[in-house]
């Protein structure tokens, strides 16, 4: 997901860092990358696991960022096609579209006790991942950041900031401590929640109108929110009214006032998906918001109708 901002920031360099950890990122793109530099630039062991082309590409290479908040660098990284070794942590931060085949290459032999901290949108992957790997380690986490991956091992990071909110409801504390510490020690604001549903349902309550509006009418943010106003009101107040049967209470009108402070020619991440031809995570958030609705009773007509839209163009 992403969150804007305009407030000016001098680039940031990396404090110094705590114990040296090695890390596996799957999908080195715009957050895998920039997270894989990051922690790499701070002295940690980083592993990108990608397609041999990638892979190829990053092992000469490393991964080069462009960023107003960190600075322009380039860092080393290792990089495979499949995880051959234990490590401390593995950061998934591919695409929901992607899940599936990309964990073929994290066996769960070879993760071994890591942490396993998927950066996905939506709310049911928790679920997929502790079935296929051990329940204590999957630590479902929420990242706000604006970064594309340009070419492979190129990354701009172009907003002033990158927010980390770790949770996982059976994952030792100390080990979610000793993540956080190390991510923010190398650059972004990492912070330890307890609420995993709290957590996960407060994107997905800012993530899923934003996404299917702006991407139903291929609007960028400004013209959506001032030409449909009154869907993104239904549109949040239904995904609200879901949250909160699901146990996150969240408030639509304080949303509706962070879209409305967001600059005007934003775009959503799966309105960009659309804009590209790529597959759209709309099963992932809008389908995920339906089902839960289904679960709890919760009408959500204006929802239903654009995901029943969307779904048409689709095909």
């Amino acid at each position: 997901m992403t969150h804007e901002s305009n407030s000016p920031h001098p680039p940031r360099t990396p404090r110094t860092p705590g114990p040296r950890l090695t890390v596996a990122v799957l999908g080195p793109g715009g957050v895998g990358g920039l997270l894989a530099a990051l922690l790499s630039r701070a002295g940690h062991r980083v592993l990108c696991l990608s397609g041999e082309e990638t892979a190829r590409t990053l092992r000469t290479g490393g991964i080069q960022v462009r960023s107003t908040a960190y600075g322009d660098f380039t860092a080393p990284v290792e990089a495979d096609t499949t995880l051959r070794e234990p490590v401390d942590a593995c950061l998934i931060t591919v695409k929901a579209t992607a899940l599936d085949a990309a964990l073929t290459r994290i066996p769960p032999a070879a993760l071994g006790d890591a942490l396993l901290v998927p950066f996905l949108n939506g709310v049911e992957h928790p679920a997929l991942l502790r079935a296929r790997y051990a329940e204590d380690r999957v630590a479902p986490s929420v990242i706000r950041v604006e970064s594309t991956r340009v070419a492979p091992g190129l990354v701009e990071h172009t907003s002033p900031f990158a927010e980390i909110d770790l949770t996982g409801a059976k994952v030792p504390r100390p080990r979610l401590d000793a993540l956080a510490e190390a991510l923010t020690a190398a650059g972004p604001t990492a912070r330890v929640l307890e609420d995993e549903t709290t957590a996960l349902w407060a994107k997905m309550s800012f993530l899923a109108p934003l996404a299917l509006l702006t991407t139903r009418y291929a609007l960028p943010l400004g013209e959506a929110r001032t030409r449909h106003r009154e869907e993104l009101a239904s549109l949040l107040a239904e995904t609200a009214a879901v949250s909160r049967a699901c146990g996150a209470p969240v408030d639509p009108a304080q949303a509706l006032a962070r879209y409305d402070a967001f600059p005007p020619a934003m775009k959503s991440s799966m309105q960009r998906d659309a804009e590209a031809g790529r597959p759209l995570e709309l099963d992932a958030i809008g389908g995920a918001l339906l089902r839960a609705a289904d679960r709890h009773g919760v009408p959500v007509p204006v929802t239903a109708r654009i995901v029943r839209e969307l779904r048409a163009a689709a095909r």
